[in-house]
Order: structure tokens, then sequence, then C-alpha cells
């Protein structure tokens, strides 16, 4: 991919990315659990990783949390994301990489994992152990939410494959 037209994807797919972290603020789940997301935000990290590679997914997705935790977060929101966040690329990336899983199965892993950051942000921030139990809850919503990114993910990637 030529320099100039690599710059211009990356910065698609970082405004792409915070647009959907905006749409993702907006949307309230109707299971009155704090801080349980869609992270639909993470579809145009996975397409990122799938179509660049490792070092453009970790570009789009640190200026992608900077800039929303600016634009519409907090340094608290910047603290658990940035955990939850590192977490989950760096697995989603060795997955990719030294595996054949599934796309869906990657989003999943990513999505768990991202939670999993959360609650030892959590733990730290409210000295506390017992929000560990909180846990069986975000492993199952992050679940359904990495199986919904995983489909768009994929259908992302399969109706854009001419991009290059």
């Amino acid at each position: 991919m030529k320099k100039n037209r690599k710059i211009a994807l990356l910065a698609i797919l970082i405004a792409l990315s915070l647009i959907l972290s905006y749409v993702d603020s907006l949307i309230v789940l109707p299971f009155g659990i704090p801080g349980i997301k869609l992270g639909i935000a993470n579809i145009a990290i996975i397409y990122t990783l799938c179509k660049m590679g490792a070092k453009e997914a970790i570009i789009v997705s640190s200026l992608r949390l900077i800039l929303s935790s600016i634009l519409f977060g907090t340094i608290m929101t910047f603290a658990y994301s940035l955990v939850g966040a590192i977490l989950s690329l760096a697995l989603m990336i060795i997955l990719k990489k030294f595996t054949h899983l599934s796309l869906m199965t990657i989003s999943i892993c990513g999505a768990v994992l991202h939670n999993l950051g959360q609650i030892l942000v959590a733990i730290v921030v409210m000295a506390t152990k017992e929000i560990a139990y909180y846990l069986p809850i975000l492993i199952f919503t992050g679940t359904i939410s990495g199986i919904g990114v995983g489909i768009l993910s994929v259908l992302t990637l399969k109706y854009t494959k001419n991009i290059e």
C-alpha cells in the first residue's frame, strides 16, 4: 500500500473508530448495570488489524482512546479504557498472529479481556477485591458484545475486500 494511501486510510479508520465510540457512549442498555457498552468502535480496530496489521491497529486504538477520552470522557474513563484496550488488543494481536481462530472468537476474547482489564482497574481504584464478583456478568456481556462486533467485523471485511 502506498504511503499516502495508507495514511489516508488510517485517518479514516481513526475517525470511524471515534464516531463509533461516540455512538456507543450514547447507547444506554436497559440492563441497569453500569459500565456495559457494545464496544462497536472495535469494528474499526479489528478491521485495521486484519487489513493493515498490528502496528496500525495499535495506532488507531491509541488515538481513538485518547481522543474519545478528551472529547467525551473523563480521566477515570480513560484509565478504565486504557487498561482494557491494552489487554484486549494485545490478546487479539497474539491470537491473530499465532492461531487459526476465527475472527468471531478473536473478537469475543478481546471483549472479555477488555472487561477483565476494567475489573482490575476497579479493584485498584475502589480498593476492594469484592468488585471481582461482577466479573461473571461482564464475561457474559463481553461474550455477547464480542459476538456482535465479530459479526459486524466479518461483514465489514467481506464487503470492503476490494479496498486496498
